[in-house]
């Protein structure tokens, strides 16, 4: 099965999904089924609360369960409230309409709440990898989803650093997995590089999120949305394989951005759904290409104050670098936890390691209220965000500076590419 509609023209409203999502609920038997339904959390631009209303008009007096567990990844948990702002209704709502409903937070951290379900065999990652990795990868997944007679994700695609393109078995891996394999994929992907991969639909990385996903159990179904400013423009409906590949397809179209030469200089603002450097990076994943070597990237967020809730500690220790300075040091890193030492070549972006000197391609700049010292220590550029006048970046394309609101989930590009 797989139904759905999108393209770049027309906008989806509330009656095409209402109608798209009801022809897939009537070809399953889910009366008295339990239902658990995956979401992202507050850093993707999805319009989760559109689609919370009508699971519930569809499936709330159907089913025996309708909860909902939001896919963080490793991303901080939310709280009860923020949770509720995420779907889009108030407390006194939930406690009325919607109070049979649980929501569950994915707890990474939390070895206990996983379950073992297989092995990826060294001889296939030697395959998927064309020799780079050679290890066995053990693949958990958050037991709670073996409750449920059947998972829905829900979630966006975009263009995305470390896979190719974000959505289907993305929000199983990492969305609600165990640390094992988001630590492989990730530094598989890294060692790819973001230019080499980010936009690209059929990646190595996507070969191991996908052999992973066939060890679960749980019938699942994918409903894969493409939104391209806060507007839903396409809807994919179906087994999650399916259902990515038409959304990036869309995607694709959607959200890379041309460019005919380089710039000097890039100002990137990270929108406020970014609230640390760990999710506000995607603002380098998604400028890298169109920055001139020796050019310089700004990511401006005067909201930010923090690197990483999750992850600070271990990257106050490691800083950010290019890949090599790792490759070529590994024995020094590789006791690090790998998805934290990709992140890092992600913001700092690509460059070389020779004879103990590291020379980033471009200049990475922080304009945030993360403090002058402590982007010294994690090695990058400092700058006061009330010095930066925006109107000065306006209509400036011509004399090399570009400037990129709401940056972070469409990808620039440079034509020759």
């Amino acid at each position: 099965m797989l139904i759905g509609c999108g393209n770049e023209e027309k906008v989806l409203c509330e009656k095409d999904v209402y109608a798209l999502a009801e022809k897939a609920f009537s070809s399953l038997s889910l009366k008295n089924k339990r239902i658990l339904v995956l979401i992202p959390d507050h850093t993707r631009t999805c319009p989760v609360g559109l689609f919370f209303r009508i699971f519930f008009d569809l499936l709330g007096n159907k089913v025996k369960n309708l909860d909902y567990l939001v896919a963080l990844g490793t991303h901080r948990p939310l709280t009860f409230e923020k949770i509720l702002q995420r779907v889009e209704i108030t407390p006194k709502v939930y406690k009325g309409k919607y109070k049979k409903i649980n929501f569950y937070n994915h707890l990474w951290d939390k070895e206990n709440t996983f379950k073992t379900i297989g092995t990826i065999p060294s001889s296939r990652i030697k395959e998927i990898t064309d020799g780079l990795f050679g290890e066995d990868v053990i693949i958990k997944i958050n037991k709670l989803i073996f409750e449920y007679d059947l998972v829905i994700i829900l979630g966006p695609t975009y263009p995305h650093e470390v896979v190719g393109f974000s959505g289907g078995n993305k929000y199983l891996f990492p969305g609600i997995s165990g640390r094992e394999i988001i630590n492989f994929f990730h530094w598989f992907g890294a060692v790819i590089t973001n230019p080499v991969i980010n936009g690209v639909k059929d990646t190595p990385v996507r070969k191991v999120i996908d052999e992973a996903a066939s060890f679960i159990t749980t019938p699942v179904l994918s409903f894969n949305l493409v939104v391209k400013e806060e507007k839903l423009q396409g809807l994919f409906i179906g087994e999650p394989g399916e259902a990515f590949s038409q959304a990036a397809d869309l995607s694709s179209k959607l959200h890379i951005v041309y460019k005919d030469k380089p710039f000097k200089k890039v100002l990137g603002m990270a929108p406020l759904m970014y609230d640390d450097l760990w999710v506000a990076g995607k603002v380098m994943y998604k400028l890298e290409p169109v920055v001139s070597p020796g050019g310089e990237l700004i990511i401006y967020a005067p909201h930010i104050n923090e690197v990483s809730y999750s992850h600070g500690e271990v990257i106050d220790k490691i800083g950010y670098h290019v890949r090599d300075y790792y490759l070529k040091q590994w024995e020094k890193f590789k006791g690090f936890p790998w998805g934290v030492v990709a992140h890092s070549t992600h913001v700092r972006g690509t460059g070389t390691f020779e004879n103990g000197v590291e020379k980033p391609r471009v200049k990475v700049t922080l304009a945030t209220a993360i403090p002058e010292e402590r982007c010294k220590k994690i090695n990058l550029g400092y700058l006061d965000p009330s010095s930066i006048n925006i109107d000065d970046w306006k209509g400036k394309e011509e004399e090399g500076m570009l400037l990129v609101p709401h940056a972070g989930e469409t990808l620039f590009r440079l034509k020759s590419n």
